[in-house]
């Protein structure tokens, strides 16, 4: 009983944890309630979200991070200036003075020479389909090959292994190699950018002269032939012209959008042209060929070009490389690096979400596809699978 007029409104405590950062605590409830005293203060969601939801977050970061950057790069980047499309005429059965005339140039009593040069990495089947497509119309064609990928990986020359396959070009071919410099952790562009430049010395040795024409487009960004026609039998086009590419993704099954336009065609200027594979001009020739990119008949294709080509930064981890997945991506149209759409509006990457939609047209497709489809019936529609050699 309190004594009399005395009340004690004194409130319940923690004894243990009054004791243990008291003075009067006993070494064995020191040792005992160390950590609890210590936390006493904390919320126990708090430290939920502490030790357990920030390493997911970080984990989540980690795993989708890229997604999250390509997502949000309407934030952070915009779109490039526009090209100046230039409409496409052409009919097999309209004259080429009047598809000339159609585009605003003149017609030329004779055809320029076409020089067309590409750097070679192991894409055969592809090659075969462009000289093929272009053989008509090209007066030199001009391939150079190293013994290293971008990525500065030992490669073997494929292209000379093979060399018996291209027979049909062999009269007006210019062939070179280039020794790798294999620069360990160097950024891929460099060593691409050192082939290029080797590129250049092997087009004029090639016989180049001003005035003709000479495209610049990686192995698998084809012109379709009749442009090259065009081009090179008309007067007053462009000096420097940007070329606009259907885009398709493993085979003509999985037709992706038409904003394919690094490849393009210069009339050559001794000491000003050089061979690049950026933006050059704002002019851009309307529907103008193919471009198919990871077009490849085998699994260890894929593989291979994954690990050598510039962006081998997106393959951030090892699975990527599975075989039995790589085939899985190939037959639902989907994205072998699981990357987000590469575009500059929000309305843009929300439509391009999810596979690619299927398409079953073999319409206005190579000829020397079309012509050997026993060969290549891996790039028509509705042959998805793949050889796993």
């Amino acid at each position: 009983m309190p004594e009399a007029g005395y009340y004690n409104n004194s409130k319940k405590t923690d004894d243990i944890c009054e004791d243990v950062c008291g003075e009067q605590a006993s070494k064995a409830a020191l040792s005992m309630s160390r950590l609890r005293c210590a936390l006493r203060g904390f919320d126990f969601r708090a430290l939920l979200i502490l030790f357990i939801g920030v390493p997911l977050l970080i984990l989540f970061i980690y795993v989708h991070g890229q997604k999250i950057t390509y997502f949000l790069r309407p934030l952070w980047e915009s779109p490039p200036k526009p090209f100046t499309v230039i409409p496409h005429y052409y009919h097999e059965n309209v004259s080429m003075e009047n598809l000339c005339r159609l585009h605003g140039w003149g017609i030329r009593e004779n055809p320029r020479r076409v020089f067309d040069a590409v750097l070679f990495s192991n894409e055969l089947d592809i090659l075969e389909i462009r000289w093929n497509e272009l053989s008509p119309y090209v007066s030199e064609f001009v391939l150079l090959e190293s013994n290293s990928t971008f990525t500065g990986l030992v490669k073997p020359l494929y292209f000379a292994k093979n060399r018996r396959q291209f027979e049909f070009a062999e009269s007006r071919l210019t062939y070179g190699t280039i020794g790798g410099r294999f620069v360990k952790g160097e950024n891929p562009f460099v060593e691409e950018s050192y082939q290029r430049v080797a590129l250049d010395q092997l087009i004029r040795i090639a016989g180049i002269t001003d005035d003709d024409l000479l495209i610049m487009s990686d192995v698998d960004e084809i012109p379709s032939g009749h442009t090259i026609d065009l081009l090179r039998w008309c007067d007053d086009i462009p000096d420097k012209i940007h070329l606009q590419l259907r885009n398709y993704l493993y085979s003509f099954e999985f037709y992706l959008d038409d904003r394919s336009w690094r490849a393009s065609v210069h009339k050559y200027r001794a000491g000003r042209t050089r061979y690049a594979h950026f933006r050059q001009t704002d002019d851009l020739l309307a529907d103008s060929g193919w471009h198919c990119s990871f077009c490849f008949r085998r699994i260890s294709d894929f593989v291979f070009k994954m690990k050598a080509y510039s962006h081998v930064d997106r393959v951030r981890f090892a699975y990527f490389l599975n075989p039995s997945r790589i085939q899985d991506v190939i037959c639902r149209g989907a994205d072998l690096f699981d990357m987000l759409p590469e575009e500059y509006t929000f309305q843009e990457i929300i439509a391009k979400l999810g596979p690619i939609p299927r398409t079953f047209s073999a319409v206005r497709l190579p000829g020397h596809l079309l012509k050997n489809v026993e060969r290549f019936r891996y790039l028509l529609p509705g042959n998805c699978r793949r050889e796993s050699g």
